[in-house]
């Protein structure tokens, strides 16, 4: 019996909300095909933290995992350049480049590859955005352990993941026809962007948070402002409070 098998068989008694119970049968459809090996798995989140935090929640859930760890959207593609992975979890609000700049690169470059957002952001907006651009899954980073556990396990047996929460306010946007937000239009870190003006932040406190520079910011604000019509950071905040873009 091989030690994954063997692991297995130790989870049974535990139970199903823990990560121990999330073992599949010692196989996953991965980047590099179906077999009986260790799952790899890239990090991509600016907190260092975060980083650790998740890697541990990982390892829990496969003890035999290879995780590494970048912090930016730049080195994460230069390290899949090099090296494929089973499954990336990826943060959208990176420093430098978005996350939704890596996951268009993929989607170019390496479409095939697996991608789980773990996101700070909880608005269906940013999840509808990122499925949209090609993750297979969605989680915010205020879901309990066993969410994420879940999650890695279905994207890497083939299928999706949302939290049901998540599910039911998707659902919700399909009923009500093809969507007419004015959102639709924005590029991911436009987004970002509007939801830091929404908070009453300064293009001095947005600059630092996206590591970007006043005058960059102060660029996509303009955009902003052309691309919804609207004259104020007044007018741009209702119109995020109004479609869910900040609470």
């Amino acid at each position: 019996m091989t030690r994954l098998r063997q692991v297995r068989a130790r989870s049974t008694d535990v139970p199903v909300s823990s990560f121990g119970a999330c073992y599949g049968e010692g196989t996953f459809a991965g980047a590099n095909g179906p077999g009986p090996r260790m799952t790899s798995f890239l990090l991509v989140d600016d907190h260092e933290l975060m980083r650790q935090g998740v890697r541990q929640l990982l390892l829990a859930l496969r003890p035999d995992a290879t995780v590494s760890d970048v912090g930016t959207a730049e080195d994460a593609l230069a390290s899949l350049r090099t090296t494929r992975v089973d499954l990336v979890v990826l943060d959208l609000g990176l420093k430098g480049r978005s996350g939704f700049d890596l996951l268009s690169d993929l989607h170019r470059e390496r479409p095939d590859q697996l991608v789980l957002v773990l996101s700070g952001y909880t608005e269906v907006a940013w999840a509808r955005r990122a499925l949209a651009a090609g993750a297979r899954g969605y989680v915010a980073k205020t879901s309990a352990a066993d969410e994420l556990g879940t999650a890695v396990v279905r994207v890497l047996g083939g299928g999706r993941y949302v939290s049901p929460e998540l599910a039911e306010a998707l659902a919700a946007d399909l009923e009500s026809g093809p969507s007419s937000s004015p959102l639709e239009s924005l590029s991911g870190r436009e987004l970002e962007v509007l939801r830091l003006v929404a908070t009453g932040s300064s293009l001095k406190e947005i600059a630092a948070q996206l590591h970007l520079s006043e005058k960059t910011v102060g660029t996509y604000r303009s955009r902003l402002a052309t691309k919804l019509g609207c004259s104020s950071n007044v007018e741009l905040t209702r119109l995020a409070l109004l479609h869910g873009l900040a609470d």
